[in-house]
């Protein structure tokens, strides 16, 4: 069974999708080996959570990226929102997790996180809408 060709938007959100699993897979190591030395556990409990919700939207972001009968604006929709999502949700948990390092206060990110948050579960909507709207 030959494979559909893949369109520009599915290129760039596998292509994203392989970047961002890199990264991850860096900030984890860092988070596994060397954040224990620099914060306490509950910083990197957090830390940890960040790696795994970035980790799942990943992995999410390979299935927009090979799904195909969905329509353009579900994948450039979902891809932002995913993308948007993980940088504010898990980027802001990082730097939280990181204040007793960094040399700024970074506490304004608090509300951040439940905005990525919420990026994220309206992705994950409008992922559900894009695939019931399937003829």
């Amino acid at each position: 069974m030959p494979l559909e060709p893949m369109t520009q938007i599915q290129k760039k959100i596998l292509v994203t999708a392989a970047i961002l699993g890199a990264i991850t897979v860096i900030i984890g190591a860092f988070g596994a080996h060397g954040l224990k030395k620099l914060v306490d556990e509950a910083a990197v409990s957090s830390f940890e959570t960040g790696v795994r919700y970035q980790m799942y939207h990943v992995f999410a972001l390979l299935f927009l990226g090979m799904v195909t009968g969905i329509s353009e604006a579900t994948h450039k929709w979902v891809f932002r929102l995913f993308l948007l999502g993980v940088l504010l949700f898990s980027g802001s948990i990082y730097l939280l997790a990181l204040q007793d390092v960094v040399s700024f206060t970074v506490s304004f990110l608090g509300p951040i996180t439940p905005i990525g948050g919420s990026l994220l579960i309206i992705g994950w909507f409008r992922l559900a809408w894009g695939l019931y709207s399937l003829k």
